[in-house]
């Protein structure tokens, strides 16, 4: 099996945690890098991008299994997988002519432990 290597130049996952909001105030660099991932997700073609990778075997696809679900050209698809990679919540590996893509689900999941509320602290 080919080494996994990125199609696209990515965003580096790692440095995209940060508090969740209730934490501690967003710096500008934090807010600017969620407001990338969130914009990104902000399309119902790109959510459903995510969605079909997920569940796809082995939770990825060939960006030529994409175009029929979704009922777009491939370069319709690739431009919107091109956006999910570029914030850092897919890549790509290509293999031949093809690209396939998968989820990276610590990014995704960053995103979301960022935006999920936690407990209020107790004030005496």
């Amino acid at each position: 099996m080919a080494a996994r290597r990125p199609a696209l130049p990515l965003v580096d996952v790692t440095a995209a945690c940060c508090a969740p909001l209730t934490v501690a105030p967003l710096s500008q660099a934090e807010a600017e890098d969620l407001a990338r991932r969130l914009k990104a997700v902000a399309d119902p073609t790109r959510l459903r991008l995510l969605s079909l990778l997920l569940a796809a075997p082995g939770e990825e696809a060939c960006t030529c299994d994409l175009t029929e679900p979704l009922g777009l050209s491939q370069p319709t698809v690739s431009h919107h997988l091109k956006k999910l990679a570029e914030s850092g919540l897919v890549t790509g590996e290509r293999r031949g002519v093809w690209t396939y893509y998968k989820v990276e689900r610590e990014a995704l999941a960053a995103a979301g432990r960022i935006l999920t509320p936690t407990p209020a602290a107790t004030r005496s």
